[in-house]
């Protein structure tokens, strides 16, 4: 059943027109998720389904009685209530039925044995007690307990709202929001401030969740976990796939390839026509002139494709300057804390050269302390910290407080490698589609996610061959993040980050850290690999500084080898390709070949193109269970099943 039904909704602030032509339908208890470059619209368009915002044309329409919750429209705090009151007044219908309840059995207490007045008394007892039961009355307690553990909100459970932090305080609102059980859930980046525990809580509580939900996020493995349909905005308008989001990329490749290939051949066969008309009007001849004209009048009424268009990309890449030594960081005894609260205490941390760990753990356990205490930027309080030789070290904050607000783009990149030329740093910054006069808006007005750009022209002109990044694709659009992990994909040198995205976790890591109880816990693989391993119990591999030399050494040869093998499989298989396309090609020229009859004039020569045409088939026959049995490998040794 359809709930919610958007047509040809138009929406525009000034001259900038965001939304032009939006539609879709939205069925009963789907969960769709929402994508699209930063400023495409997405949050516009949720607050107009929520009622915040309205359209500037087109319509919407809702089941009657609709009832919509909007994290958004959530976020008023009185500042004055507990944490564990603000949750409870979600239910104070079913307090107040509770207190009625208990009055009535006061009643029937003292009433006495008057059977007329029991039964009235019962008659309300028991449609009020059926009326509570209904409204979760024995079980809205246990809802409220089981939001505070799942977004970590029990330990402030009686602290005043006032007092919360902006995470806490979005915390709270997403947790009174999903108590109202509505029957459309409207979720604007609802995994922002959540630690990975929390949002792993919230994927569970979503997938039971019996109404229907529309989710803007950045997480792309939250989306594979909760959605089961995508809506992409781009350009103005909404395009719909079925399936998580990854079935959405790979559906729209293949739609904008359809689409491409269609426009083109379009526009080709225009051409040839408007070719065509051309050599009439130069014959000019009258009956020449009249077909041009007819050929002309067929042209108009042709229905023209739009050319299909991709909203621009980052695209980019990082290099090193040197290599570094095998060893590229050496800790001990590591500790830092503020005032009575300790962060980590003894760390013992060795990375080598090579190492691309994702370093994960509940907000609040010091990952980005750590970070920081490896760059210089805080002290720790005890413990030494020993960088390897040839290292340069690279770091991105995910604040990018390092950027002056009061410059612009190009100065605020040209200052910092002021040797390089103007026209090679707006070359670096329009990579990062920072093109005309967006070089010369100051940063101080730049959103979350432009910033962050900046501080990525930065960091790859730097050319270090050791980095830390701290949550870099926060604020980061889905095909910015993409291009950020195909770049970091092919960086030669060693990698920290700090993330709560689980998907580059996946695309990067060859190894977990996590920072739990003070201490260094390492699991080897990704994140996928982590998990699977604290799904079933199984101890990490290791704490890190337990770890032996030579035990790493191992593990890394054998990652290396594991290398080696995938890039040689690769490597045949697209030469088993080119040699399939090669053969197919020589085969089509046999084929015109053999079906023009002069061939068959010289018998001699027919034949020997025909053994040779039969040769070229039983080539490609066996070419073609080459590249199969080559592919299976190659899937199997991604899947970890052939070593």
């Amino acid at each position: 059943m359809i709930i919610l039904a958007l047509q040809e909704v138009k929406k525009s602030f000034g001259t900038h027109e965001v939304l032009k032509s939006v539609s879709f339908t939205l069925q009963e208890g789907e969960r769709m998720g929402m994508v699209g470059v930063n400023g495409s619209g997405k949050s516009t368009l949720m607050k107009i389904i929520a009622g915040e915002e309205s359209a500037d044309a087109g319509s919407m329409n809702m089941q009657k009685g609709l009832r919509i919750g909007y994290l958004a429209q959530q976020g008023a705090l009185t500042g004055e209530e507990t944490v564990l009151e603000t949750l409870e007044n979600v239910f104070e219908p079913q307090r107040r039925m509770e207190a009625e309840m208990r009055a009535l059995e006061q009643e029937m207490a003292v009433s006495g044995t008057d059977p007329d007045t029991l039964r009235i008394l019962g008659g309300k007892y028991d449609a009020l007690t059926n009326e509570f039961e209904r409204n979760n009355g024995y079980g809205w307690r246990s809802s409220v307990q089981g939001v505070l553990a799942g977004l970590k909100l029990r330990e402030f459970q009686d602290m005043k709202t006032g007092l919360l932090s902006g995470g806490e305080r979005t915390r709270l609102c997403l947790g009174r929001l999903l108590l109202t059980e509505p029957d459309l859930l409207l979720l604007d980046e609802p995994t922002n401030h959540l630690d990975l525990k929390s949002i792993a809580w919230l994927e569970d509580y979503l997938a039971s969740f019996r109404g229907a939900v529309i989710v803007i996020s950045h997480d792309r493995y939250f989306l594979d976990r909760v959605c089961g349909r995508m809506a992409e905005l781009l350009m103005g308008n909404v395009e719909t796939y079925d399936g998580n989001y990854t079935e959405y990329l790979e559906k729209r490749t293949a739609v904008y390839e359809i689409r491409m290939k269609a426009w083109q051949l379009q526009q080709k066969e225009i051409a040839r026509e408007e070719a065509i008309i051309a050599t009439y009007k130069r014959f000019n001849r009258e009956k020449s002139i009249k077909a041009a004209e007819s050929r002309e009048k067929r042209l108009e009424k042709i229905e023209r494709l739009e050319k299909p268009q991709e909203e621009g990309s980052v695209r980019f890449r990082f290099e090193t300057r040197r290599r570094t030594g095998d060893d590229v960081l050496i800790t001990e005894g590591l500790s830092k804390g503020f005032g009575e609260r300790v962060l980590f205490r003894d760390l013992k941390m060795h990375v080598r050269a090579g190492d691309r760990i994702a370093l994960i753990g509940d907000n609040g356990t010091g990952k980005s302390t750590l970070l920081k205490c490896l760059t210089g930027e805080e002290k720790p309080d005890s413990g030494s910290i020993r960088w390897g030789t040839g290292v340069d070290l690279g770091y991105y904050d995910q604040h990018q407080a390092g950027l002056q607000e009061r410059k612009t783009v190009l100065d605020e990149v040209w200052d910092r490698f002021p040797r390089m030329e103007q026209y090679e740093v707006r070359g670096a910054l329009g990579l990062f589609l920072f093109t005309g006069d967006d070089v010369f808006a100051p940063i101080s007005t730049l959103s979350g996610g432009e910033k962050g750009r900046v501080a990525l022209t930065e960091l790859m002109l730097r050319k270090d061959n050791v980095l830390l990044l701290d949550e870099p694709t926060n604020h980061l659009d889905m095909d910015s993040r993409e291009v950020l992990e195909d770049a970091l994909s092919g960086f030669p040198g060693t990698i920290i980050a700090v993330s709560h995205d689980r998907y580059f976790i996946n695309r990067f890591a060859d190894r977990v850290w996590v920072l739990d109880g003070q201490e260094i816990k390492e699991y080897l693989g990704n994140y996928d690999s982590y998990f699977a391993k604290i799904s079933r119990d199984q101890e990490p591999d290791g704490n890190v500084p337990q770890q032996t030399r030579t035990a790493l050494d191992k593990e890394k040869r054998r990652s290396r080898e594991a290398e080696r093998k995938a890039k040689e499989l690769k490597d045949r298989l697209k030469t088993t390709e080119q040699a399939i396309n090669r053969a197919e090609e020589e085969t089509g020229r046999l084929e015109k070949e053999l079906a023009d009859p002069e061939t068959w004039k010289d018998a001699e020569q027919a034949a020997e193109k025909t053994r040779r045409y039969n040769r070229l088939k039983q080539e490609i026959e066996l070419l073609y269970d080459e590249f199969d049995r080559l592919d299976r490998d190659v899937s199997e040794m991604r899947d970890g099943k052939l070593t």
